[in-house]
């Protein structure tokens, strides 16, 4: 663990600093720690022995740990370094991350251990811990991004204001033809999507609708 652990904490160091590192060698020494103690000290029995149930509440109980510790700026070590690395430079989830490289790690094991279903239920646990991290992190938005493609603007932007709030943005375009577009982009709660596919069928029926997950929101969205 130490010699897997020791150039990873290197690259948190570089990119993190030494409070990154320190915290995180104390997260590696507590889980450690507490492993050995409740196993061969306390010699805490298993309170079900089952894969199933042990890959889905496993999986639950190992995100939440997972999502407190990185929302705390730190690490577990292994792959939650690299991880928390390639998510503060790219458009990748931490979440989404692990569930890459311990899949790419668990497809392996598949060579390895005889007991594949071990294997299959471990994938199920990861996936499970992967979307509880990001669910941490970012929050469970109940909400859609909507861009409504119209030439009806004015009707569609005073309906819009009535039922659905005061914000929005109204983008200027041009189609490939060079014919003049207008783009009206909102945030819509999941439960009233059925009342904006109503004015499009009123309004515009020839407008051109896409609805997009909104996976992370920051600020007032106006």
């Amino acid at each position: 663990m130490v010699i897997i652990n020791l150039p990873l904490l290197i690259l948190g160091f570089k990119f993190f600093g030494h409070g990154y590192v320190l915290r995180s060698i104390g997260v590696i020494v507590l889980i450690s720690l507490l492993v050995d103690f409740l196993d061969k000290v306390v010699k805490m029995p298993a309170f079900v022995i089952d894969a199933p149930l042990g890959a889905l509440f496993g999986g639950l109980f190992i995100g939440i740990g997972l999502g407190f510790i990185i929302k705390a700026n730190t690490s577990a070590g292994g792959t939650t370094i690299i991880a928390q690395i390639v998510s503060s430079k790219t458009e990748f989830k931490a979440g989404q991350i692990l569930l890459f490289l311990d899949g790419m790690i668990l497809f392996a094991s598949l060579f390895v251990f005889e007991d594949r279903s071990i294997v299959l239920w471990s994938i199920v646990s990861i996936y499970i811990t992967s979307r509880v991290v990001d669910t941490l992190l970012t929050g469970r938005l109940n909400k859609k991004v909507v861009h409504l493609v119209t030439d009806k603007v004015d009707e569609f932007t005073k309906k819009i204001r009535q039922e659905l709030g005061p914000y929005g943005t109204v983008i200027q375009g041009d189609g490939l033809y060079g014919e003049n577009k207008k783009i009206i982009l909102i945030v819509v709660e999941v439960g009233k999507l059925q009342f904006l596919r109503s004015l499009v069928r009123e309004y515009d029926p020839q407008a051109f609708m896409i609805i997009t997950e909104a996976t992370e929101m920051l600020g007032r969205g106006d």
